[in-house]
């Protein structure tokens, strides 16, 4: 991202073709800031409906929101504070109980009130702005405030200044750091997949329950196993 050098604000590397400075800009010029609400739990007409209800400790490491844990119906969406966010243009944020985690909506949805979600506006782009995750973070987590939990309100939110370039570098930008989430996402769970796999592995090539023989072996490996002390094949060595 960009760098104050002398009066100007450029980044270290940039794509061909760009070559104007970025601008400080407030998040809340670039962004509306919306926090949410909570229908009574009391009511059971306000739960089990079709519009998806965020709460925090949904968010994790995924890049996009696609589906809530909880839903709430239209009766219950009238009763609260929540605001329905637009799929696309909305970055989940959470403000409080862990600041700054961060999810794309990829369909509407609202939020519980432990949010201060950033709706970009049409000359923003939004996977730019995911991309400022860290950065975004730690400036709210610098501004939060509170004596039970720390958080950061939405105006506090909306203050905070960063650089942005125009809108066609915010998008070359974005583009890039999209394909390198989604290469690091595939091989993720080509990660998690091996782990499985290993582990699997390692509770079948091995003998249990008293045998000698594992359940998975080598072709051509026929012999059974045999019980030696770590001693015998091992030197065993302390710390001094």
């Amino acid at each position: 991202m960009a760098e104050q050098h002398g009066k100007t604000l450029v980044p270290q590397i940039r794509f061909a073709g760009f070559t104007d400075p970025w601008e400080q800009r407030k998040l809340g010029d670039v962004a509306t800031i919306v926090g949410g609400g909570t229908p009574s739990t009391n009511n059971d007409a306000y739960w089990d409906g079709d519009i998806d209800w965020y709460s925090p400790a949904e968010l994790g490491e995924q890049v996009y929101a696609d589906r809530s844990a909880r839903r709430i119906t239209q009766a219950g969406y009238d009763s609260c504070s929540a605001t329905l966010l637009p799929a696309g243009k909305t970055i989940l944020f959470t403000s409080r109980a862990g600041i700054g985690n961060t999810a794309i909506l990829r369909r509407s949805a609202c939020t519980n009130q432990g949010f201060q979600s950033l709706v970009v506006n049409d000359d923003t782009d939004v996977y730019f702005v995911y991309s400022m995750t860290d950065r975004i973070k730690n400036f709210a987590e610098q501004k939060a405030s509170g004596s039970t939990f720390l958080e950061i309100s939405g105006k506090g939110l909306a203050a905070g200044e960063f650089a942005f370039p125009s809108k066609d570098e915010q998008t070359a930008i974005g583009s890039m750091f999209k394909q390198l989430d989604h290469l690091i996402t595939l091989h993720q769970r080509k990660y998690d997949k091996l782990c499985v796999l290993k582990k699997s592995m390692l509770d079948k090539m091995f003998p249990k329950g008293g045998s000698l023989y594992p359940e998975i072996r080598f072709a051509g490996f026929t012999d059974p196993w045999e019980q030696r002390k770590l001693g015998d094949v091992a030197t065993i060595v302390g710390g001094g």
